[in-house]
């Protein structure tokens, strides 16, 4: 009879375990780089463009709203606004200071996402932060802001 020792038998496994988790990944070792090989990642955020807005998550306008029903997976800025808008002083050191985020003012803001980021939220108080988007500079200069949230926090369960 063959007798093995606890280390020939832990190395065993160890190697096997190795091994199995090498081959779920094609035998590569993935370090960085794009999680989906061929299609184009979005550029990373720009810092100095995000600000923090705290106000009434509302549907837009039907006015503003596309004729056609839009795609509720696809970010999109014609469906939800943030009215009431006040600015919060809530952000990291370098982060809001562009000219663009500095410039960004007013009472209500375009929000841009997808549907399920904000749907749940509607008609109640919330805190968002994001980057404020460019504005066109052939468009017309009445048309809201837009910021492309990142985050949405609800602070209250009504809009007062």
């Amino acid at each position: 009879m063959i007798r093995r020792s606890p280390r020939v038998a832990a190395a065993a496994l160890v190697l096997s375990a190795a091994t199995i988790a090498s081959a779920q990944v094609g035998g590569k070792l993935i370090v960085g780089g794009n999680p989906t090989p061929g299609t184009e990642q979005p550029p990373p955020p720009n810092v100095a463009d995000r600000i923090t807005l705290t106000g009434c998550l509302r549907v837009a306008p039907k006015g503003a709203v596309a004729a056609q029903a839009p795609d509720a997976n696809a970010p999109d800025d014609n469906r939800f606004v943030l009215a009431s808008a006040t600015r919060l002083d809530k952000v990291p050191a370098d982060t809001g200071g562009s000219p663009l985020a500095s410039a960004a003012s007013g009472s209500t803001y375009r929000l841009e996402g997808i549907e399920s980021q904000f749907s749940p939220f509607v008609d109640t108080k919330v805190e968002i932060s994001g980057e404020v988007k460019p504005r066109d500079p052939n468009a017309d200069p009445s048309i809201l802001p837009t910021v492309l949230v990142e985050f949405v926090q609800k602070t209250s369960p009504s809009c007062k």
